[in-house]
């Protein structure tokens, strides 16, 4: 069973950056895919970023519209992923979720991650 632990959740001020951090544990090498997610209060989970596998010692970039140019996300080895987060706004608030797959096919919507983190908020506020 994977674990996945994030952190570096916090509030900011609108204009702001942070960076979240993701952490795997167990049978990391079935993990093709890492990707995070965030869920405001009476929304639905929303995808952000996804990397994902190449099978050439590469990965792959993807992003929602909402937060192309603004976010980035890193995945420097198979155990953790990072989201870099900058111009944040208040409608950024929400709790942020890390999510993995051993599935590379899918990746922007909830139901194709089998790993789930137990999020960790983030407020934007002044």
């Amino acid at each position: 069973q994977v674990q996945l632990v994030e952190s570096g959740g916090g509030l900011v001020q609108p204009g702001g950056s942070l960076n979240l951090s993701c952490a795997a544990a167990g049978p990391i090498f079935s993990i093709q895919l890492m990707g995070w997610f965030r869920q405001a209060p009476g929304k639905e989970r929303e995808f952000l970023a996804a990397s994902r596998w190449s099978g050439h010692r590469t990965y792959y970039a993807d992003y929602a519209d909402s937060v192309k140019g603004r976010f980035t996300i890193f995945r420097i080895h198979e155990s953790a992923v990072y989201l870099q987060m900058n111009s944040l706004k208040p409608e950024d608030t929400a709790i942020y979720y890390c999510a993995a797959s051993s599935n590379p096919a899918t990746w922007d919507t909830a139901r194709a991650y089998d790993y789930w983190g137990q999020g960790t908020q983030v407020t934007v506020s002044s």
